[in-house]
């Protein structure tokens, strides 16, 4: 691994059509202008290779899972092996019938899988009806090495529970890498809107500050709406990077195809650490019952 003291990121923010292939292929283009412009990890938005299914239970969705490794790693293996970077890609897992996840693959300068993480929190709200096609994850909360730097990932839902953020950056995560899918219930967006979205960032770049880690959030943008019946999901986009105090330091509109370049500064984390302790000041004796589901 580099010991620079920087590295660099290209976060994907993009809108998905219904045809999967082509999905795929504009997610490589968007890859390629990102390490053209000097990107050495590259994430992509959950579940990028199609429109966001979970709008509704249907069985026939399954059909757009695949295994892994499969043509989506296959296609952006060679992308990252002609271009020397790191590619981050929340998948539609297909393990064996009747099991599928929402599953990171990441891909190595090689081309190689060097590392999976299943979405472990599986959310069941209206218009996200994941529990229905995801099984929870079973890998655990992992930081994974790579030539630029340590990287971890955690997908979507993932994104509210301090807890994963905690233990992936105990892993040794310089940067934690959160490929989303959120937006507004088009009925609600008025009324609602913005403080949904400024909760959002918020809890994101609490992780940041709480952790002395680097941010990523990573979204789609677009209204998709699959079935005629139903309004639809309106994604909100807003793709940032918070630095280890929480500051956003890149982010992305809220309605257009964009691709951020941003630093990830060792030095920095050392900085933030030094001079706000939290992980030298954890009560690491005193947290029994955090792995209870509630003490009464």
């Amino acid at each position: 691994m580099t010991t620079n003291d920087r590295f660099t990121v290209g976060l994907v923010q993009m809108r998905m059509s219904m045809d999967p292939a082509d999905n795929l292929r504009r997610a490589g283009d968007f890859v390629e202008q990102a390490a053209r412009d000097g990107a050495e990890v590259i994430c992509l938005p959950e579940l990028f290779c199609s429109q966001y299914f979970c709008q509704r239970e249907d069985a026939r969705l399954f059909d757009l899972a695949e295994p892994i490794p499969g043509p989506s790693t296959a296609a952006l293996g060679r992308i990252a092996r002609d271009r020397g970077v790191t590619i981050i890609a929340s998948l539609f897992e297909r393990r064996a019938a009747g099991l599928y996840h929402n599953t990171i693959a990441l891909l190595d300068p090689q081309g190689e899988i060097a590392g999976q993480y299943r979405k472990m929190h599986i959310p069941d709200d209206p218009a996200y009806y994941e529990k229905f096609y995801f099984t929870p994850g079973d890998l655990g909360f992992q930081a994974f090495p790579t030539p630029a730097g340590k990287v971890g990932t955690l997908i979507c839902w993932d994104q509210w529970y301090p807890e994963g953020a905690r233990l992936t950056a105990l892993r040794g995560a310089e940067i934690l890498f959160y490929p989303t899918a959120i937006g507004w219930h088009p009925h609600e967006k008025e009324q609602y809107g913005d403080d949904q979205r400024d909760a959002w960032r918020t809890i994101q770049r609490s992780h940041a500050i709480a952790n002395g880690v680097y941010v990523a959030g990573v979204n789609r943008i677009g209204l998709e709406q699959p079935y005629p019946e139903s309004a639809g999901i309106e994604f909100w986009g807003t793709t940032f990077l918070a630095d280890p105090f929480g500051k956003v330091i890149a982010e992305a509109s809220t309605d257009q195809e964009e691709i951020l370049i941003a630093e990830v500064s060792r030095r920095r984390i050392e900085e933030v650490r030094r001079n706000w302790p939290f992980l030298r000041d954890r009560r690491i004796d005193a947290y029994a019952g955090i792995d209870r589901r509630f003490l009464d």
